[in-house]
């Protein structure tokens, strides 16, 4: 038997993995000090309560990505830090990110994560990080599915063109 036939957590990873790995980290970390700065600009509940979703599940994933970098002795990348809590009425009108912005930040990041985690279990030859993001990719997923809900309740979506049916009467 080879290298790679064993248990997955006793085979190496490769470079693509590890780098994969850190910076997983690495976005985590500029996401969940984001998604506190948004909640200080959001003045929605619903929309505050899904960036607390985001960041719980920032925190997970991080987790368990740091403890996976550590027990192979890869060094984790810098952590921001916390941003102080603001009150809405404090941030001057100008200044402030308006929820719709917020959301489609949300959306958006949510969109480029499902990517990133597909690109990670397509290249991942270790099945325990392919699982990892298996997993993770799922709770995006759940995520982005609430998200986009929100954004149709709120009226905050912007289509694309939308394309009419053709199988009506001809």
């Amino acid at each position: 038997m080879g290298i790679l036939s064993g248990n997955p957590k006793e085979e190496p990873m490769h470079y693509g993995e590890a780098f994969d790995l850190w910076a997983s980290v690495l976005a985590g970390n500029g996401m969940i000090a984001g998604y506190q700065t948004m909640i200080n600009h959001a003045g929605d509940d619903d929309l505050k309560k899904l960036l607390k979703e985001a960041i719980e599940l920032c925190q997970q994933e991080k987790k368990q990505v740091e403890e996976l970098l550590k027990e192979n002795g890869i060094g984790l990348p810098p952590a921001s830090p916390e941003p102080p809590e603001a009150c809405l009425e404090d941030i001057p009108v100008g200044a402030r990110v308006p929820d719709p912005a917020i959301a489609a930040v949300l959306s958006a990041d949510i969109a480029a994560g499902l990517v990133t985690c597909s690109q990670i279990i397509g290249k991942s030859i270790r099945e325990d990080i392919a699982m990892m993001y298996v997993q993770i990719h799922n709770q995006k997923a759940a995520l982005g599915g609430k998200v986009l809900r929100l954004n149709k309740e709120k009226g905050w979506l912007i289509p694309p063109p939308l394309h009419p049916n053709k199988h009506g009467d001809c």
